[in-house]
């Protein structure tokens, strides 16, 4: 096995490279991958994420680099977020070989995109859509490709883009060399490796074992409407120094992170919308410990190099039990323990029973937290709390005034229970979320199709006669007013959408806002009065996706 890059041979302005990068041994799957590479034989790559396979196909490429106009390489990667990774590191790793690198994908034009390829590329890096559009446009030519590289070929998959990955490797040379690689091989990629992959070598960097000392794993039977709920009460109780909160789909990571800064818990979202920048300054941020929860996508979170992760939580379970642990080794690293929650609804049994059998270790059941429970862990709490202030026994201003208050003829318990009081005020803005029954399968069913919904504490009914109802352009409920928004079904635009962006941006608690009105184009909202001229002042920040929404009176 190679213990340092030196002994691979690679053309001195790699090494030069990946010295000033601070790189010293290469990890397994680079041990393993680049010196077949070098020979130009088909490879397939399984390994965890962070294990460092990025440099494992790109430095053979770069290793390989000729003069010519054409592109000689090409990566395919799932998301824009992974195309732009990919594309940077391989720009870092050929500096001094002026290697000239293009991260292509959709959301972006395509003037600047086609002008760099005329001009000409050695390596593009791209999402299979843009990579169609391009080669339908006649602008993307490949049949000059040395190298083809699959990158997180099973995310390929489980977003649909398998088609458009056969259709690209079908216009490429069939000398060409084939690398994939993917975390998992499900039937549908062993399938696609056979048809266009000749005799592949494979390296597989086993998994880690799951370390059931470091990590506690554990689920909570809840009906899916009520899992934000769910959440809400869990971190009232749990230790949590900082939590990576896993969801489905980057419209649910942002839906999710605004329902939890409503709730007061601060937290953001990681998706394939974020460029770079914007991603560094939330791990940034997360690092710092200015922001305690990150709520991410599997593709979204592959890269993220954060250590000191508390909690694991599984919004969802994934479908394939690899993925699972994938995940939840996020957190019991570095020699610290760490706690695997998943919020599990009645119809995802079956995937949690695949989980154990693969991990081959129970998941306990454990029951959420009573509203007993919370309010006697607020009154612990703030016990607590006062403990600590008498052991310092720095208030002498505060013994002052209570002082004052005896001579006034007021008793020092009554004093003391006054304080208290005060002390417990903000709890009244922190009601505590209800949760209903989990329902066995079927009638789980019916309450799903039912019309209302939990949010921020209290029920609201979004169907058909919440819509009836608010019709008009006044509110007819005492102190409120209505207000108007530009967008509408058909912008996908959702009531939490709504409720969390008025009440992260104006300051007003998301149990405040009353009614919801979505029609096709626009929206309208019930605010409290008093509230209107805030909501107003802030239009210009409130967002949807990437898109801003105006907020105005109706």
């Amino acid at each position: 096995m190679t213990t340092d890059f030196s002994s691979l041979n690679l053309r001195d302005e790699i090494m030069q490279a990946i010295t000033e990068l601070g790189y010293a041994e290469p990890t397994p799957i680079q041990s393993g991958m680049i010196p077949l590479m070098l020979t130009g034989v088909d490879v397939v790559g399984q390994a965890q994420t962070g294990t460092g396979k990025t440099a494992a196909f790109a430095l053979p490429i770069l290793h390989n680099l000729q003069k010519q106009k054409n592109p000689q390489a090409l990566v395919l990667a799932p998301t824009r977020e992974l195309a732009l990774q990919v594309a940077d590191s391989m720009i870092e790793y050929g500096r001094h070989l002026n290697a000239r690198v293009l991260a292509v994908y959709g959301g972006q034009p395509y003037g600047p995109q086609i002008n760099s390829l005329k001009r000409g590329v050695d390596v593009v890096v791209g999402t299979p859509g843009r990579l169609n559009d391009l080669l339908e446009r006649g602008v993307l030519v490949l049949s000059d490709v040395k190298t083809v590289v699959l990158d997180e070929a099973d995310e390929m998959l489980n977003m649909g883009f398998i088609e458009d990955v056969e259709k690209i490797l079908g216009l490429t040379p069939p000398e060409r060399q084939t690398a994939l690689f993917s975390a998992t091989m499900p039937p549908r990629i062993r399938t696609l490796a056979n048809r266009f992959m000749r005799d592949p070598q494979s390296v597989t960097v086993k998994r880690s074992a799951l370390n059931a000392a470091a990590i506690e794993q554990r689920y909570y039977f809840v009906p899916e409407s009520h899992k934000t709920n769910a959440l809400t009460r869990l971190f009232e109780i749990e230790p949590i120094h900082s939590a990576l909160i896993f969801a489905r789909t980057r419209a649910e990571t942002s839906t999710l992170a605004n329902e939890l800064v409503v709730r007061g818990i601060p937290a953001e979202a990681i998706h394939g919308d974020l460029d770079q920048n914007a991603r560094e300054r939330v791990l940034g941020r997360f690092r710092a410990n200015q922001l305690k929860v990150l709520v991410a996508t599997d593709v979204a979170a592959r890269g993220l190099d954060i250590d000191d992760i508390s909690h694991v939580f599984n919004y969802h379970l994934p479908d394939d039990a690899e993925v699972y642990i994938h995940r939840i080794g996020r957190t019991g690293r570095a020699g610290k323990t760490g706690i695997a929650i998943t919020l599990l609804s009645p119809k995802e049994k079956r995937r949690l029973r695949e989980v154990e059998a693969l991990t081959k270790q129970p998941v306990a059941k454990m029951e959420l937290p009573t509203a007993e429970d919370i309010v006697r862990h607020r009154e612990t709490q703030l016990v607590e709390k006062l403990k600590v202030w008498l052991g310092r026994g720095r208030y002498k201003r505060e013994l002052e005034m209570v002082q004052e208050l005896i001579d006034s003829g007021h008793d020092v318990m009554n004093i003391a229970a006054a304080a208290i009081k005060i002390a417990r005020a903000d709890e009244k803005q922190r009601p505590i979320a209800e949760i209903a029954e989990v329902k066995f399968e079927k009638r789980e069913r019916e309450f799903s199709r039912g019309a209302k919904r939990e949010s921020f504490g209290r029920k609201e009914n979004f169907g058909r006669g919440n819509r009836q109802r608010v019709k008009g352009g006044a509110s007819h409920e005492a102190g409120m007013v209505r207000v108007k928004i530009n967008k509408g079904r058909a912008h996908n635009i959702r009531p939490n959408d709504i409720v969390g962006q008025i009440a992260f941006h104006a300051r007003i608690a998301g149990s405040t806002i009353g009614k919801i009105r979505i029609e096709e184009k626009v929206s309208f909202v019930d605010i409290p009065e008093e509230a209107m001229e805030q909501v107003i002042k802030h239009s210009g920040n409130y967002r949807l996706g990437r898109e801003k929404f105006s907020v105005v009176k109706a």
